[in-house]
């Protein structure tokens, strides 16, 4: 792979090795966490906020289950970009009422135009720090004033460490949890709520984890 004169993958090369893994692991993503209960309830909670036939981004949708298909369900215009090919495939078989468009977190471009709400949730700990305060500046824009952003990560002081997940190399970022509520601040957000979930994978490849779900809404002065 290309190197960065600092020693770092290049970009590019970063994103088709994250979507490599991605692809690779497929429908065994959701095997591996079949329960997802912290998502499931954060769905509700939007649900419970959002006018009927919301327009929502899903960032990173992975296979669409279970977001995707529960706001979709639910009647709201679902749109899902992922890096992954593979992923995409199957959220498109099981979520066939919703959008999905090929595309990393770090492109989102204005274009693709304003959203009610847009949820984040175990996608942006797939970027390096250095790249994550542009990632929500760039959600920032498409949601509309006042809409809702719902963020997920989990917890742990790291920052583009390499790790092997479900027999695939990534690359993983995390934040403790004021680190994460600072950030999402500083990006322009205001941060409603902030819970967090002991969680025990299915697989045992993978640890236990701490996963941080961050309630936020578009801070109306920016």
């Amino acid at each position: 792979m290309t190197q960065d004169p600092g020693g770092l993958y290049s970009r590019a090369d970063r994103q088709a090795a994250q979507a490599w893994a991605f692809d690779r692991i497929g429908e065994h993503y959701d095997a591996a966490f079949p329960h997802k209960e912290g998502q499931i309830a954060a769905g509700e909670w939007l649900l419970e906020r959002l006018a009927p036939g919301s327009r929502v981004l899903d960032v990173g949708c992975g296979t669409g289950i279970p977001t995707a298909r529960q706001l979709s369900d639910a009647g709201h215009k679902v749109t899902g970009v992922d890096i992954s090919g593979e992923m995409l495939r199957l959220a498109h078989r099981d979520v066939p009422d919703a959008e999905f468009r090929h595309l990393d977190i770090a492109d989102l471009d204005p274009t693709l135009g304003a959203f009610a709400a847009v949820v984040a949730f175990f996608s942006l700990l797939m970027l390096p720090r250095a790249e994550i305060p542009s990632a929500l500046t760039k959600i920032h824009q498409v949601i509309e004033p006042e809409g809702y952003f719902l963020l997920s990560m989990v917890e742990a002081d790291l920052d583009d460490t390499p790790i092997h997940f479900l027999g695939s190399p990534v690359r993983v970022t995390g934040y403790v949890r004021s680190e994460l509520e600072k950030l999402v601040i500083e990006a322009g957000f205001e941060v409603i709520g902030l819970r967090h979930l002991s969680y025990a994978p299915a697989s045992t490849e993978l640890l236990p984890e701490v996963q941080l779900f961050l309630f936020c809404r578009r801070d109306g002065r920016r």
